[in-house]
């Protein structure tokens, strides 16, 4: 996960970052000395948020709080949110959690305590926000049935996951 601001690096709480940072450094390093893209040349960072002709005037107030008061915020903890879509009829606004917020177990009381409140206090046409997952976005014309929120225990797993692929990659840097 990249954004133009910033790469999150996970590493094993008992390891130093005094021991990591060297390797993170390198690994940066050799990448950019090959002269390779980071991001595929189409890849569409922050274009979620681009405010076109065609938005209401409610999506474009949900995109410019996303853009100025969320993101920043969830960026600040090495994640990301995304604009999916708004359902005009329901008042649901549809965002996906990315980096280290789609894994948190602590994702679900973010989005609803905080991105949900902010959203339904500054614009009174919101009832919900809620998280899809990745397939979810694909379908982001807005299926009658809704989209699937994201569940808290699969949250949960992905963390742990990810945790385990952290340690796996901590552990091949010791071997060598």
């Amino acid at each position: 996960f990249f954004t133009k601001d910033f790469i999150p690096i996970t590493k094993d709480v008992n390891a130093p970052w005094s021991v990591v940072k060297p390797h993170v450094f390198e690994s940066i390093m050799d990448f950019y000395a090959e002269g390779e893209p980071i991001l595929d040349p189409g890849h569409t960072t922050g274009q979620d948020t681009l405010i076109t002709d065609d938005d209401s005037e409610v999506v474009a107030m949900i995109k410019e709080l996303i853009e100025t008061r969320v993101r920043p915020s969830v960026q600040e903890d090495g994640g990301d949110i995304a604009f999916v879509g708004y359902d005009e009829d329901k008042g649901i606004v549809l965002v996906k959690l990315q980096g280290s917020c789609a894994g948190c177990p602590s994702s679900s009381i973010t989005l609803k305590s905080g991105i949900e409140n902010m959203m339904m206090h500054y614009i009174p046409e919101v009832t919900s926000v809620e998280a899809v997952e990745e397939e979810a976005e694909e379908d982001s014309e807005m299926d009658p049935a809704g989209p699937t929120p994201v569940a808290a225990s699969k949250a949960e797993l992905d963390k742990r996951k990810e945790a385990d692929a952290a340690k796996s990659a901590w552990e091949s840097l010791g071997e060598q």
